[in-house]
């Protein structure tokens, strides 16, 4: 076993999660590219290798999702909506139920990180203009994310990856695992209401003048038009990563966009940690670590039953907040290949690991990004976050595993 490997690992992680509790230096992105620069440095991997490992399919996905979502806030869809919703619903407890739903599809269609980023500045105004207790419309918007992700396979990172290492097809997944994120954000719109019904009581103070916007002009419309259509070419079957890009692009025509002001919208950061992320799990998988570990803790056995395939969803749902559950993916994706039934596995993998985005703060950079955002406002505690967040994990993954458990006929 190469322990140099398993060292940097370590020592990449420890970096990325001390940024998540800010007693570090050094960013995500940044903890990441050192964790890859040093697997090279080490002689842990090959120049050539580390490239290699790089998933620029799944990179290329996010970009195109990115670029998106930055016209839907280009084009002030988004503020118009909130205002529109804050208009109609009249009361805390129904505009915290707006968010939930409207948090959640969007997810599914535009990645939960990016609703997270562009849903969190709203809440803000929201809590600030309308008087609004702030907790729990931040817990809503991140764990509603992160639920609603869940239904398609560009919902959030952990799904691409599944996507492109399992081969996953859009529109069959979508059917399985569609009703298990409405069944989920169900769930969430009531853990929430009901764990802060006391403070969700009475009316919104509402403005007199703030009457309802306009919600579509011409190009939100037309922003709209290019997002569905790039639905239907999931469903169609196209290559996900680049009917993304090719969304994207179509955007930059259609509105004849200044494409300098759009790149200032694309968090490349984010590209950057992933790209990171993908040497430096490399570098651990070539290290020996994970095969040993394996060897000894078989993740599943071949004859799988029931009672074993709900063994594997605990340790999903486990490992996805130990490692991180990008990483983690590409730290077992070797374990699922021989599968009798990988479809089964790869769902229950790109299930639970966004199920367990919800088990704690830390489980989810949408998590974080909504706290740290929030945080003008109040923000929200590692122990307030789980008193919501983790009865809502294991509530969804237990339900998604029985559902596709039940769909598949284990």
């Amino acid at each position: 076993m190469n322990w140099t490997g398993v060292a940097i690992f370590a020592l990449t992680y420890a970096l990325i999660a001390g940024r998540r509790l800010n007693w570090l230096p050094l960013d995500r992105p940044a903890g990441a590219l050192l964790g890859a620069v040093a697997m090279v440095a080490a002689g842990v991997l090959t120049p050539h290798e580390a490239v290699a490992a790089i998933h620029a399919e799944t990179l290329l996905l996010l970009f195109g999702l990115m670029g998106v979502g930055a016209f839907l806030a280009a084009d002030g869809l988004l503020d118009r909506s909130a205002e529109w919703l804050a208009a109609r619903c009249r009361t805390p407890r129904r505009l915290l139920g707006a968010l939930v739903w409207s948090a959640g599809v969007l997810s599914a269609l535009i990645t939960n990180d990016a609703v997270c980023v562009l849903g969190a500045p709203l809440v803000v105004a929201w809590v600030r203009r309308l008087g609004l207790p702030a907790l729990p419309f931040l817990i809503a918007l991140c764990t509603a994310a992160n639920t609603g992700s869940v239904a398609t396979l560009v919902g959030n990172p952990q799904n691409m990856l599944c996507a492109q290492l399992g081969g996953l097809s859009y529109r069959t997944y979508l059917l399985h695992l569609a009703p298990v994120a409405l069944a989920g954000l169900a769930l969430n719109h009531a853990l929430v209401a009901a764990s802060f019904r006391n403070a969700l009581r009475g009316e919104l103070a509402l403005a007199p003048a703030a009457a309802s916007p306009k919600l579509l002009d011409r190009r939100a419309a037309l922003t709209l038009v290019v997002l569905a259509a790039t639905v239907v070419s999931y469903l169609c079957g196209t290559d996900l990563a680049w009917t993304a890009a090719a969304g994207f692009t179509a955007l930059l025509v259609a509105h004849r966009a200044d494409s300098s002001r759009m790149w200032e919208r694309i968090d490349w950061s984010v590209l950057l940690f992933f790209a990171g992320l993908f040497v430096a799990v490399a570098g651990l998988q070539r290290s020996g670590a994970v095969e040993a570990f394996f060897e000894r803790y078989p993740l599943l056995a071949q004859d799988a039953g029931a009672a074993s395939w709900w063994r594997a969803s605990a340790l999903f749902l486990i490992g996805s907040n130990v490692v991180s559950n990008v990483p983690f993916i590409l730290v077992v994706r070797e374990q699922l290949a021989g599968f009798d039934n990988p479809t089964l596995a790869w769902e229950l993998l790109a299930m639970s690991s966004t199920f367990a985005g919800n088990l704690t703060l830390l489980g989810s950079v949408a998590n974080i990004i909504v706290a740290e955002r929030g945080r003008e406002v109040g923000g929200m505690g590692f122990v307030e976050y789980a008193r919501v967040g983790a009865p809502l994990a294991l509530a969804t993954t237990a339900l998604g595993t029985a559902w596709l458990l039940a769909l598949h006929g284990v």
